[in-house]
């Protein structure tokens, strides 16, 4: 699974001309999830989300995390950040999970984003044509990355 995370002071999702999904202060997470994904990497991105320390502290360090800050998340659903352009100039996406493997991943990862940030969450539209608007605060923006362990043979 790939993540980019942006500390945000608002953000929103549109889809045909209609607010679906908008939060304050807090952090716009792009998703995109390949094949081999699994509920381990899931939990542990959602869990480095929620827990992570983007935000700044009394002392003005980045010790705070979304969590503390009682701020909110919007998850987007986002196969381009499987995108490879290693070769020529347009990008191929081999590497992304296919809508109806990826889906079910979207909504379970929303799912427990929200179990660790302890409310609920917004989210975009998997696989509509969405507009999202975001005043992006620092900027902070970060690429958070997990693969699923490869399966141990027993001996």
């Amino acid at each position: 699974m790939r993540a980019v995370v942006q500390r945000v002071l608002s953000a929103r999702v549109v889809v045909d001309g209609e607010v679906i999904g908008a939060i304050g202060r807090g952090l716009l997470v792009f998703a995109g999830f390949s094949p081999t994904d699994d509920d381990a990497v899931l939990g542990w991105v959602a869990k480095k989300c929620a827990q992570l320390r983007v935000f700044s502290d009394a002392d003005g360090k980045m010790n705070r995390s979304v969590i503390d800050e009682g701020g909110e998340l919007l998850i987007v659903s986002q196969f381009t950040l499987y995108g490879d352009t290693r070769k020529g100039n347009r990008p191929g996406f081999g590497a992304a999970a296919l809508p109806d493997v990826a889906k079910p991943m979207y909504e379970r990862f929303c799912a427990l984003a929200s179990r660790e940030l302890g409310r609920p969450v917004q989210a975009g539209r998997f696989g509509a044509d969405m507009k999202v608007e975001l005043a992006n605060d620092g900027p902070v923006t970060l690429w958070i990355e997990r693969e699923a362990e490869p399966a141990r043979s027993v001996p």
